[in-house]
């Protein structure tokens, strides 16, 4: 996949944060606050009304915007919401927002949301079913899709493949462009016993065009993705080393859900994954890839 597949990316280059509710109205009153863009997820904005709704629309319809879906369920059985696909499709192109991104899981059953992003079975069947999936929705979307790697605790029967050829196979096969979070690789690292740079390095990082980095936790002898404290310096040296092989600018989304600190504290640790950010990019391709 060629760089030029996702027009207007540059608009995007460096760190940005998750708009999240506690932050609405001071972002919404502070035009000048140093991030290059928001992520949003839809779900949380299209019908909603009162005052966060409205310093939502404020902030999207003034600062560079990135759209993150929750709840379509790419590898499930359920058929799409056609009435949320129409209202999602209005809402991307009111934000110009460049792709949307949804994550390669299911998160429903039988029209029942679990609230849980649950992995598909690494088999061929499921490749088959995934792409056919993504194909369709995005025939359905305004703009290009992008599908982000997760994190997972157990595989979903036996796998005839591992992770890194289902991603591939489901990208490639869909035609759709990658969301990579770093994080996710750095955790299923940790939790399954494999180098995440060995794991990246056989991936199609061509079809990257946003990353996404987040914090996570130990509890015993398991990891867990929480999005609930500061992103910890190893992970940001895997962003580091995924943005050197690019050798491009693309947009990095720093995501907090949990535990979320005051805006002041949100935006010094954006502030320090940014010196990082721009300290690799400042760096010449050709000695990066040695690096």
């Amino acid at each position: 996949m060629a760089q030029g597949r996702f027009p207007g990316q540059e608009r995007f280059a460096g760190v940005g944060l998750g708009l999240r509710r506690p932050h609405l109205e001071a972002v919404a009153a502070r035009p000048e606050h140093g991030v290059p863009f928001w992520e949003t997820c839809p779900e949380n904005v299209i019908g909603d009304g009162g005052r966060p709704h409205r310093d939502a629309c404020a902030i999207l319809d003034r600062d560079p915007v990135l759209t993150h879906g929750l709840a379509i369920s790419v590898g499930g059985f359920d058929p799409w919401d056609g009435d949320y696909l129409r209202e999602l499709g209005r809402f991307l192109i009111r934000t110009e927002t460049p792709w949307h991104s949804e994550h390669l899981c299911f998160t429903s059953v039988d029209g029942s949301c679990l609230h849980e992003l649950l992995p598909i079975p690494f088999t061929r069947e499921a490749v088959r079913h995934t792409v056919a999936r993504a194909r369709d929705l995005q025939a359905r979307l305004p703009v290009p899709l992008l599908l982000e790697n997760i994190t997972y605790y157990a595989e979903l029967g036996r796998a005839e493949m591992d992770e890194a050829t289902f991603i591939t196979e489901v990208l490639e096969g869909a035609e759709v462009g990658w969301l990579l979070d770093v994080n996710n690789v750095y955790v299923n690292a940790l939790n399954f016993g494999f180098d995440p740079k060995a794991w990246l390095a056989r991936m199609p990082l061509d079809r990257v065009a946003q990353l996404h980095i987040a914090g996570h936790k130990r509890f015993g002898a398991l990891t867990v993705d929480t999005h609930g404290t500061a992103v910890i310096d190893p992970v940001i040296e895997l962003m580091q080393w995924v943005l050197a092989r690019l050798g491009r600018p693309v947009p990095v989304l720093l995501e907090r859900d949990n535990h979320i600190p005051d805006l002041e504290e949100l935006l010094s640790e954006r502030a320090r994954i940014q010196a990082a950010y721009d300290q690799v990019l400042a760096v010449p391709v050709r000695e990066a890839e040695h690096a």
